[in-house]
């Protein structure tokens, strides 16, 4: 189930349908931002979620999906292709700029469904290539 969890919540992902990721995660999830704080729960998942749809327009690919053999930990590893919509806080000014990344997510579950998720990416090339 945990597998189906992670593939979900990429789908929801992939068509930008917020309320279907959250469907896929335990009300009290830890969600890690990469360089960024643990934000808990729907809430606060809910939040960023909106903050990106602003900011950012992105969709995945390649997607490697992968589990512990006891089923309590996944990982997830694609390509992020995006434009950069309107300018985040501390970040290079937005003008559309296009970028492409590798970048991958940690799980942990809970009842199948996700408890924990841990994203990263290479923020200095995402710089680079919006800068450029």
């Amino acid at each position: 189930m945990s597998r189906e969890a992670v593939a979900q919540y990429y789908a929801a992902f992939n068509a930008g349908d917020v309320d279907g990721m959250l469907n896929c995660l335990t009300d009290d999830v830890a969600h890690h931002v990469n360089e960024g704080g643990v934000r808990i729960g729907k809430p606060a998942f809910a939040e960023f979620c909106a903050h990106m749809g602003r900011c950012y327009r992105e969709r995945l690919d390649d997607m490697v999906i992968m589990m512990s053999e006891d089923g309590t930990r996944g990982a997830a590893e694609f390509t992020v292709h995006g434009t950069y919509l309107e300018t985040d806080d501390g970040l290079p000014e937005a003008r559309g700029q296009t970028y492409t990344l590798p970048a991958g997510a940690f799980f942990s579950f809970e009842d199948g469904r996700i408890s924990r998720v841990v994203t990263y990416y290479n923020l200095a090339d995402w710089t680079r290539q919006v800068s450029g």
